[in-house]
């Protein structure tokens, strides 16, 4: 499976961002699964699942205060990677 994410270290804080699908994003429930599958490739860092609306807009879940760092910067600022995890 590939997922497109970054590993991110921002003001001593690392954690992953991944982009998922904007059915994944609808449910809180949803939301849970994604992240607890994939904790297994991002140990012990927060992840942030980001997803796009109909008109490309990002909108980010997870931290708060992540939330809000990503939110101020663009999209095309972040360093993505494919990653290949099975």
């Amino acid at each position: 499976m590939k997922i497109h994410g970054a590993v991110i270290i921002e003001q001593g804080v690392t954690f992953a961002i991944v982009s998922v699908k904007w059915h994944v994003t609808q449910y809180t429930q949803r939301i849970i699964e994604a992240r607890q599958e994939l904790s297994v490739f991002f140990p012990n860092m927060p992840i942030i699942l980001m997803s796009t609306d109909k008109n490309g807009q990002p909108h980010y879940y997870g931290r708060r205060d992540i939330v809000e760092f990503l939110k101020s910067i663009k999209v095309e600022q972040i360093p993505w990677k494919e990653y290949h995890i099975y």
